[in-house]
């Protein structure tokens, strides 16, 4: 009887899902994480030309961070610069990888420039790939 339950128990331990782990940071370089910092708080008070300046610098840094390309996106999302948002959250499509959150956040950003500018297919399509 006892075997007969410590088996199930081990059993159902074997199916339990792995626990859910951070993301890992958005870089190893202490000033891009600092850059980054920055230029979040600064969106968030509404200092928006010093958010992509921040993040600009950021990028000079890693060119290939995806997460700086989608958040200078975002910048320019709540900036007007809707065409240039398309463009910056496509290439941070393209250097995403195996990240589908990110993936999937980048083609929200281009379906909400994407229906500013007037193109309601083309957002409807990048919605679709969310």
């Amino acid at each position: 009887y006892i075997v007969c339950a410590v088996m199930l128990l081990l059993a159902g331990c074997a199916s339990l899902e792995p626990a859910a782990t951070e993301p890992p940071p958005p870089s190893r370089n202490d000033a891009v994480i600092s850059l980054l910092d920055t230029a979040r708080s600064q969106s968030a008070v509404g200092k928006l030309d010093m958010a992509g300046a921040s993040l600009e610098r950021a990028l000079r840094i890693e060119p290939q961070n995806a997460q700086l390309w989608q958040e200078l996106a975002r910048v320019r999302l709540q900036q007007g610069q809707y065409r240039e948002a398309e463009n910056l959250a496509a290439k941070a499509n393209i250097l995403s990888g195996a990240d589908k959150n990110l993936r999937a956040q980048n083609w929200q950003i281009i379906g909400q420039a994407r229906t500013r500018l007037g193109d309601h297919q083309g957002s409807q399509a990048a919605f679709e790939k969310t």
